[in-house]
């Protein structure tokens, strides 16, 4: 199979599924950006959305190149291993500075260790 358009009509539902799917949790991340009050909170919903809805749609995206392509297609589980691996260091570092600078102002709201 050599063009998108010879994939089989199943298989595309199931791409688009994982795609919207996957889209609709980074969504959900995003609006929990926006909803959330405290920055302990607000860096967490976008971190569990984007990780979540990137699985989906890095699973869609191997399977709609490996119908295409013929054969296994993994070079996009490269992405999904990076943003695995990076994502929640990021959500670790940026909240140590959170409490470290809360500690250093004097906040009250410093979560529990």
């Amino acid at each position: 199979m050599n063009t998108p358009s010879e994939l089989p009509i199943w298989a595309a539902w199931i791409v688009v599924a994982l795609a919207v799917g996957g889209s609709l949790l980074a969504l959900t991340g995003s609006v929990g950006l926006i909803v959330f009050k405290r920055f302990y909170e607000r860096v967490h919903a976008p971190t569990l959305g984007a990780t979540l809805g990137m699985a989906l749609i890095v699973i869609g995206s191997a399977m709609f190149w490996s119908f295409v392509e013929g054969r296994l297609a993994l070079k996009d589980l490269l992405i999904g291993v990076f943003l695995t691996v990076t994502t929640p260091v990021t959500l670790v570092l940026l909240a140590r500075a959170a409490v470290y600078r809360d500690r250093v102002e004097g906040d009250d709201h410093i979560p529990p260790e």
